[in-house]
């Protein structure tokens, strides 16, 4: 299925002319030519931007994702400033959760803390099912933000059921992910209740953002290269691919992306996904390879090599667009989010130059 402009889905199964739809980005992630290759960049919208922190000065994370029109404004950032192919969401993977009643704060210089973690059965039940009335805010400003784009496409986010697992029973940020591969291993009953409910709350998420009228969507699985292999196809795929097929018949294209992921991209690119992230680490012909030649790929730029001369991002670029063109569809991104310190220039000319280098002609399709 395809979508049409305002995100419905598309009776004839043929794309629109014009608006997201269109888009070299949603073209790209259905595998279809397209103007040039699109770029966006993960954390694109807040942190570099000297705007974006001048609004979230005096307000705390959690509330900013709240405020429909702070949201609307952050998203709209980077789409002015860089000219890139498409906004993401401003919000964090976390609301979703504290919207299903768990009782969490997002704090500066650490991350999401939760006041009690899981632990038992009991700990599960009291996470809640989400509608949309539970999420209200997220709704208004999607809508809002379609509006304000025209033909720029949205992507709408959330986290994958393992990530937000890792935070829900560590605690907050972890470098080992000790207590959860301890649940994991030693309790697999809890662990597959915990992730069974997270999958509900994440899809209900996810839905909320399309039927508002979002022309993509992305899961995160931040930290499922924490796992061989084998303990994600046990522990974790069946969680996500409960998210990502469960949106199937929702019209718009699913991206599927975890840091450290080289040995599981094959496994992350059964879970469901019409792209699979790649960070910086695999090439993206390699990571075609793995992940099969039926999917797109987004990636996979090194975010600390735009701390370097404008040569050696250059020359970076032209590899990856290069290495690119092995998969069937290419969205250029970070190979993970955008670090604080980046000055928002080399962004700006990174956009540039993807589009100068990868312009096609009319003619050539």
């Amino acid at each position: 299925m395809t979508t049409d402009t305002t995100g419905t889905v598309a009776r004839d199964g043929e794309p629109r002319p014009g608006g997201p739809a269109d888009s070299p980005f949603v073209r790209a992630c259905w595998r279809r030519s397209g103007p040039h290759t699109p770029v966006w960049f993960m954390r694109q919208a807040g942190r570099s931007l000297p705007e974006y922190r001048e609004i979230r000065a005096t307000v705390p994370m959690l509330e900013s994702c709240r405020r429909p029109e702070l949201v609307t404004e952050i998203t709209l950032q980077p789409v002015r400033r860089h000219g890139v192919d498409a906004a993401i969401l401003f919000s964090d993977i976390v609301v979703p959760v504290a919207a299903a009643g768990v009782d969490l704060d997002i704090v500066p210089g650490t991350g999401p803390v939760v006041a009690e973690p899981v632990r038992t059965l009991a700990d599960v039940e009291r996470i809640r099912p989400i509608t949309r009335a539970d999420v209200p805010y997220v709704d208004e400003a999607v809508r809002q933000l379609v509006v304000e784009l025209g033909d720029t496409p949205l992507i709408g986010f959330a986290g994958a059921p393992f990530t937000l697992a890792s935070y829900l029973v560590e605690g907050g940020p972890s470098r080992t992910h000790a207590k959860t591969k301890a649940l994991m291993y030693g309790n697999p009953e809890l662990w597959h209740a915990l992730c069974g409910r997270l999958s509900e709350v994440t899809l209900a998420f996810l839905r909320v953002q399309i039927e508002a009228g979002v022309s993509a969507v992305q899961l995160f699985d931040s930290w499922a290269g924490a796992l061989s292999e084998a303990d994600y196809r046990r522990y974790v795929l069946p969680h996500s691919t409960a998210v990502l097929s469960g949106l199937a018949d929702a019209g718009v294209p699913r991206i599927h992306f975890g840091v450290g992921t080289a040995e599981l991209l094959g496994a992350m690119g059964e879970a469901g996904a019409d792209v699979v992230g790649v960070d910086w680490r695999t090439p993206l012909d390699v990571a075609t390879h793995r992940i099969g030649p039926d999917k797109a790929v987004q990636g996979n730029l090194d975010p600390c090599v735009l701390f370097a001369p404008w040569p050696v991002v250059e020359a970076e670029v032209r590899r990856i667009l290069e290495q690119g063109r092995a998969a069937p569809g290419h969205v250029f991104n970070l190979g993970h989010g955008v670090l604080p310190e980046t000055d928002p220039e080399v962004l700006t000319r990174v956009v540039a130059l993807v589009h100068e280098l990868s312009h096609r002609r009319a003619d050539q399709g």
